[in-house]
């Protein structure tokens, strides 16, 4: 470079080289190359054509020799705050970062400076990463979800957000409700796993088969963090429909009561006075099998018009709660002797009101139905127009405005939201979810004959529809 140095001396009227006076080339940043051109004195003789083509052909040969060194006349090298580790994500951004020259004093504006993505502050000399095609501050790169800096070697990417690959896990693979770990994948390598229709509960499908509690009225599964009241006959029974279950028969009498008034106000007068008891499992069970007759919904029966004189177990004083199990519920057998076309109504214990009431409901319709004459129905048309009655008392309970006829909420006393005046967001809920089971049960006799039911109602009128069942044993079409 000596012969360099003689041409800039040369060039500047014999000077000496340095202050203001030499010729020293810049290079800013890894882009941009920024020359500094040399200084004249006023009393400089201008230079020929040809001393200043050789200037030009030697600055550019000086250049050429500075970008043939490794890296140009830049040092890269890791930033400490990533322990030597370089980030890598979808496309493959690293962390990069370019000491400059030791020339402070200089003065630039280079067009291509950068900024950073996550302050929107220029970044200056110091470190940075380059990633998604832009740049940020090595504490700017953070994480979308937890908000912290990413400083693993890999990182996920959801459109523009970076997040941390245990960050982006948490939000995207699903956890079990039951066991609360990850829902593993299968053979295949996908995620299985079920999920309720209606309270999209998701679940291993392992706890379908390792005698994971479900509750006997809302079907949920139980928690591993939330235990269950375990019911005397082997059902387990939730929190929220504890809340405001019905223990005995004494407690549902008010609610009988409501729903009869709610018959008559359709003009639906029941004339006999139906006995009404609470049962346990076992007791419905052994009522059923001694039924002649009838259509039972498999796999749980919850309730039965019952057309035969049979000697009944039913709930005289509620159980008390001993831990998580309901203990101390005390039972008597009641001889049921029959002196109408209906001997007597049976109802499960410990179910929520509303279900209860909707059982209520269904049932009574049977026994209407048999009061007034009408015999040797299909089951699909005497259980679907039973479900109907079920489903309009729910819809009454349950949706605002969906009835002109009055509420059975303030004719009973059984429950705690009952007793403040109105029914609580938790009930209404599974008053919702009732309501669903009926609209989308799957059998032919109770789903199908209850949409066949409900649209002939829909069509011409309860009224109407009962008096064609009446004469043809079919629905209107």
């Amino acid at each position: 470079m000596k012969w360099l140095s003689k041409l800039f001396k040369s060039g500047s009227g014999g000077r000496r080289g340095g202050g203001n006076g030499g010729y020293n080339p810049q290079v800013v940043g890894e882009e941009n190359l920024v020359v500094r051109a040399p200084v004249r004195m006023p009393n400089d003789r201008p230079r020929t054509k040809k001393e200043q083509e050789e200037l030009d052909h030697a600055i550019a040969l000086s250049l050429s020799e500075g970008m043939r060194k490794p890296n140009g006349c830049n040092e890269w090298r890791r930033d400490d705050n990533y322990g030597g580790a370089l980030p890598r994500g979808a496309d493959n951004g690293g962390l990069n970062s370019s000491t400059y020259p030791p020339y402070g004093t200089l003065q630039y504006h280079p067009a291509g400076y950068r900024v950073c993505a996550g302050c929107h502050r220029e970044i200056g000399c110091g470190n940075y990463l380059g990633c998604m095609g832009a740049y940020f501050h090595p504490n700017c790169f953070r994480c979308h979800s937890c908000g912290y800096p990413i400083t693993e070697h890999e990182f996920s990417l959801s459109g523009r957000d970076p997040y941390h690959k245990t960050c982006f896990k948490e939000l995207t693979h699903p956890k079990c409700d039951v066991c609360l770990q990850f829902i593993p994948t299968n053979a295949a390598g996908l995620i299985e796993y079920r999920c309720h229709p209606f309270w999209s509960q998701k679940y291993c499908p392992s706890h379908e088969h390792d005698n994971t509690a479900r509750c006997c009225s809302c079907e949920r599964l139980e928690s591993w963090n939330v235990r269950y009241y375990s019911l005397e006959d082997g059902r387990s029974l939730c929190l929220e429909c504890m809340e405001s279950a019905i223990m005995d028969t004494g407690d549902c009498q008010p609610l009988y009561h409501a729903i009869r008034d709610y018959y008559e106000g359709m003009n639906m007068k029941l004339d006999q006075q139906i006995p009404m008891l609470l049962v346990e499992r076992q007791a419905l069970n052994e009522a059923i099998v001694g039924e002649k007759n009838g259509y039972h919904h498999m796999p749980e029966t919850r309730g039965l018009c019952l057309s035969e004189e049979q000697t009944v177990t039913s709930i005289l004083k509620r159980p008390r709660i001993g831990g998580r199990h309901l203990i101390g519920m005390r039972t008597q057998p009641q001889k049921l002797t029959r002196k109408c076309e209906v001997t007597a109504i049976l109802v499960l214990y410990g179910l929520p009101r509303l279900l209860t009431g909707a059982i209520l409901a269904h049932e009574l319709m049977h026994g209407w139905l048999r009061l007034k004459g009408y015999r040797n129905l299909n089951p699909e048309v005497e259980e679907g127009i039973c479900q109907v009655l079920s489903y309009m008392w729910l819809e009454s309970e349950v949706l605002p405005g969906s009835s002109s006829r009055a509420s059975t909420s303030a004719a009973s006393s059984s429950s705690s939201s009952s007793k403040k005046g109105g029914k609580s967001n938790v009930e209404n809920k599974l008053g919702e979810f009732f309501i669903h089971q009926i609209a989308h049960d799957a059998s032919p006799a109770y789903g199908g004959g209850f949409r066949a039911a409900n649209a002939a109602v829909n069509k011409y009128g309860l009224r109407r529809t009962l008096d064609h069942i009446r004469l043809t044993g079919n629905f209107p079409l």
